[in-house]
C-alpha cells in the first residue's frame, strides 16, 4: 500500500539473506512465540491469498526499514506501557489511539477475529512511517496527502483510475492514499467512519485503521492464527517481503512501545516532506528519473527538473531523491472544486414505506462560481432511520455531470417515522458537506370502511360479532395504518361515552377506547371482542385513522330474553346504520 522507499533492502539474493537475518535475531531475541512466518505446512492453500491485482494496496511500493534487534523496554506487555522507551518503539499519540480504538470496535463486532492493534501499527509503520511520525490534525487527518507512486505499470502494477481522481488527485492512474495506503477502489468498498464526523475519509487516521481492521478480518479470519495473520498480511500486499518486513514489526511493537507526541515519530530514512511519496522513493526495477506531482485534476505537466538527480551516496538510503524536485502548478480557478451547494432541492417528506416524490439534487462549484464537472460526490443518510437509496443503499457516489450538477437516486423511507438528514459531501475532500432534512411520516388512509352490512346486535351482557374493517389510500389497500377505536355519545361534539358497549384489555379493566391498532398487509383490521354492558339501547362506535378518514357504526343493544344466557350473541338480518367519511369530511 505505501511507497517503496527508505532505506531498501537489496533485492535478490541479498534481501533474502537480510531479511532471514535480521528475523531470526529479531526471534532469538524474543525467546519463543509464534514463528514471523508461517512454516510451508502451515501455508494456506494455493488460490486462498488475493491475486496481485486485489490486493488493498494495489500492491504499491512499501517501506523496508526493519525493527532495530534490541527490543523495546516492556517485553511481552500491550497494556500500562512505558512512557519512555527506544525511539522506535515510540508511536503518535493519534495514530496509537486510532489503532487502539479499532481494536475494540472490531471486537465488539467480530471478535472471533481476534485483531491485535500491533498488527495495524506495524502495517501503518511499513505503508506510511506511522502517517510520516504522526503529522495529522486535532482529528487525526495527515496534514497534507500521502499518496504512492501513480500505478501507470512502470515499475508497479497497471491500475487505470477508479475514482476520477477524487481521492488520488490523478485522472488517468490510481494511487494508494492515506496513511494505511489505500487505493481508492478498495475504498470505495472497505472506507469506514471511524471518528464518528459522519465522513469516510482515506486520509484519516481514525478512518484509515479501521477499514484496515475490517478488512484484514474479512471473511472468517482468525488472526491469533499464524496462517490466518500471513493471509491477511499477503492480502494487503502481496509479496513475501512484504509479509516478512510487516511481521518483523508486529513482533517488535508486541515486546512494547510507547506514545510520543504526534509529529514526534521516528521516519524511515529517507520519507521525503512532499504531498507524493513518488518523489523520494522507488520500487525495485522503476526508473530512476522522477516523477511529479500531478494536479488535482490530473492535467497540468510540470517541467523536468533542471539538474538530474544525482545518485545517492549511501548504499542504505533511498534509491534515488531528486536535489531539486520539480514544482507542481497551482491548479487553475476555474478547474478548482471549491465546494459543493443544494442545486433547488424542494422538502423531503414522505409516508412510511413511500420514494420520496423529491430527488436530492447538487452542484459542484470551481473557485470562480462556475459549474464543474467530473466531480465525485458521496451522498450519504444519517440518523435513526431506516430510509435507504434505491438498492438498499444508505451511501452512493456519484459523478457531476457537464453542468457541474448530480442526482441522487430515488430515495425510499422505510417503516420507521421521524426525522432523518442526507449528506451531499465531495468524496475524499474536507470540504463543507450539503445536509438535507428530511422526514417520515406515519402510513395513511384516505377512506375506511366497515366490510359487513347486517345490523350489530347484541344482547345485554354478551358479545358482539366480530366487526371488521378495510382502510384505502388513493384506491388501494393501506397496510400499516394506525387505527383508534372509540366508543362516542351522539352530542354534536362527540366525546368518549361512559356507558354502554365497551372493550376488555387483558387485565379485565373497561375500557371505551383502543390505540394503536394497524391494519394488516390488506389494509384489513378486526376489532377485538365488544362487550354489550347492561344496558339496551343504541351506541356509536367510531374508527379514526393515520390521515384522519373516519367511520362511524351503530352498535344495538336489546334487553336480556327472559331466561336468556348472559354469555350470547344474536345479530339480526337488517342493515345497520353506518356512515363512512372520506378523510377531512
Amino acid at each position: 500500500m505505501a511507497v517503496q522507499f527508505g532505506r531498501r533492502l537489496r533485492r535478490g539474493a541479498t534481501t533474502t539473506a537480510v531479511a532471514a537475518a535480521a528475523v531470526a535475531a529479531l526471534s532469538a531475541s524474543q525467546g519463543p512465540g509464534s514463528p514471523l512466518v508461517a512454516s510451508e505446512d502451515d501455508q494456506p492453500a494455493a488460490g486462498a491469498t488475493p491475486s496481485d491485482d486485489s490486493a488493498a494496496s494495489g500492491n504499491s511500493p512499501y517501506f523496508t526499514d526493519l525493527p532495530p534487534l534490541n527490543t523495546p523496554d516492556k517485553p511481552g506487555t500491550s497494556v500500562d506501557l512505558p512512557v519512555t522507551g527506544s525511539a522506535e518503539s515510540g508511536i503518535p499519540a493519534s495514530i496509537l489511539a486510532a489503532y487502539k480504538k479499532t481494536q475494540q470496535t472490531v471486537a465488539g463486532t467480530d471478535a472471533a477475529c481476534r485483531l491485535p492493534w500491533q498488527l495495524l501499527a506495524a502495517i501503518g509503520k511499513v505503508e506510511s512511517g506511522q502517517a510520516r511520525g504522526g503529522r495529522v490534525d486535532a482529528q487525526g487527518t495527515t496534514l497534507s496527502p500521502i499518496l504512492g507512486p501513480a500505478l501507470n505499470g512502470q515499475g508497479f502494477a497497471l491500475i487505470k483510475d477508479t475514482d476520477n481522481g477524487a481521492y488520488d488527485g490523478d485522472s488517468t492512474h490510481d494511487r494508494a492514499v492515506g496513511p494505511m495506503q489505500f487505493i481508492p477502489s478498495t475504498w470505495e468498498t472497505w472506507g469506514q467512519d471511524g471518528n464518528g464526523d459522519g465522513r469516510k475519509d482515506p486520509n484519516n487516521i481514525y478512518d484509515a485503521a479501521l477499514a484496515a481492521g475490517r478488512y484484514l478480518c474479512a471473511g472468517s479470519r482468525d488472526l491469533s492464527l499464524a496462517t490466518n495473520l500471513d493471509q491477511a498480511v499477503l492480502s494487503y500486499n502481496h509479496s513475501d517481503e512484504y509479509l516478512r518486513t510487516v511481521r518483523s514489526w508486529f513482533e517488535y511493537y508486541k515486546r512494547g512501545t510507547h506514545e510520543v507526541p504526534d509529529g514526534s515519530g521516528v521516519l524511515p530514512s529517507g520519507l521525503g516532506s512532499g504531498t507524493d511519496r513518488n518523489q523520494s522513493s522507488r520500487h525495485p526495477g522503476a526508473s530512476t528519473s522522477p516523477t511529479p506531482s500531478p494536479s488535482p485534476h490530473g492535467s497540468a505537466t510540470p517541467k523536468p527538473p533542471s539538474k538530474p538527480s544525482p545518485s545517492p551516496s549511501d548504499p542504505g538510503g533511498p534509491a534515488d531523491k531528486p536535489s531539486n524536485p520539480p514544482p507542481t502548478p497551482e491548479p487553475t480557478p476555474s478547474r478548482t472544486l471549491a465546494g459543493v451547494k443544494n442545486a433547488g432541492t424542494g422538502p423531503l417528506t414522505a409516508m412510511a414505506g413511500d420514494a420520496f416524490t423529491e430527488r436530492i439534487k447538487v452542484r459542484a462549484r470551481n473557485g470562480l462560481g462556475g459549474p464543474l464537472a467530473k466531480v465525485s460526490v458521496t451522498f450519504a443518510i444519517t440518523g435513526d432511520t431506516d430510509a435507504a437509496f434505491t438498492g438498499g443503499k444508505r451511501t452512493v457516489i456519484l459523478t457531476t455531470g457537464a453542468d457541474g450538477t448530480v442526482t441522487a437516486p430515488v430515495l425510499k423511507a422505510g417503516e420507521k417515522t421521524g426525522d432523518f438528514a442526507v449528506r451531499a459531501t465531495a468524496t475524499g475532500t474536507s470540504l463543507p458537506a450539503v445536509s438535507y432534512s428530511a422526514k417520515v411520516t406515519a402510513r395513511q388512509a384516505d377512506t375506511i370502511a366497515r366490510t359487513g352490512t347486517e345490523k350489530l346486535t347484541a344482547e345485554a351482557g354478551a358479545t358482539f360479532d366480530d366487526i371488521a374493517f378495510k382502510a384505502m389510500y388513493k384506491k388501494a389497500a393501506a397496510h400499516g395504518v394506525v387505527v383508534t377505536a372509540t366508543m362516542i355519545t351522539d352530542d354534536e361534539k362527540p366525546v368518549e361515552n361512559d356507558k354502554g358497549p365497551y372493550f376488555e384489555e387483558k387485565d379485565g379493566k373497561q375500557v371505551r377506547t383502543l390505540t394503536d391498532l394497524s391494519t394488516d398487509a390488506d389494509g384489513k383490521l378486526v376489532l377485538s371482542k365488544i362487550h354489550a354492558g347492561d344496558t339496551a339501547g343504541t351506541y356509536k362506535l367510531r374508527l379514526t385513522t393515520a390521515g384522519g378518514a373516519t367511520v362511524d357504526i351503530e352498535l344495538t343493544v336489546e334487553a336480556a330474553a327472559e331466561g336468556g344466557s348472559e354469555t350470547g350473541t344474536g345479530t339480526g338480518t337488517d342493515a345497520g346504520t353506518e356512515a363512512g367519511t372520506e378523510a377531512g369530511a
